[in-house]
């Protein structure tokens, strides 16, 4: 199961995250590690932003509208 807007809210720096997209070229998940406190606003809680680091020099983000894309297990990516 893809994570929730509350765990996506208590990741810490370093956790590892799963994509459920993006492949390795020997097929397994991409994995895309916390790199940073992830960001919320009082205003709107529903809202969260998470900084991510995968591959040597590649950054990226997901917001509260990509959490279906990330997993916090590796068993529980889907296979496609």
């Amino acid at each position: 199961m893809a994570i929730t807007l509350e765990q996506a809210k208590s990741l810490r720096y370093g956790q590892t995250l799963y994509h459920a997209k993006n492949r390795n070229s020997d097929g397994t998940p991409q994995r895309w590690r916390v790199n940073g406190k992830p960001q919320t606003w009082v205003r709107t809680p529903s809202r969260v932003r998470v900084p991510l680091k995968y591959g040597l020099y590649s950054y990226s983000e997901i917001t509260e509208t990509d959490l279906d894309l990330v997993y916090l297990n590796e068993e529980e990516v889907p296979n496609e």
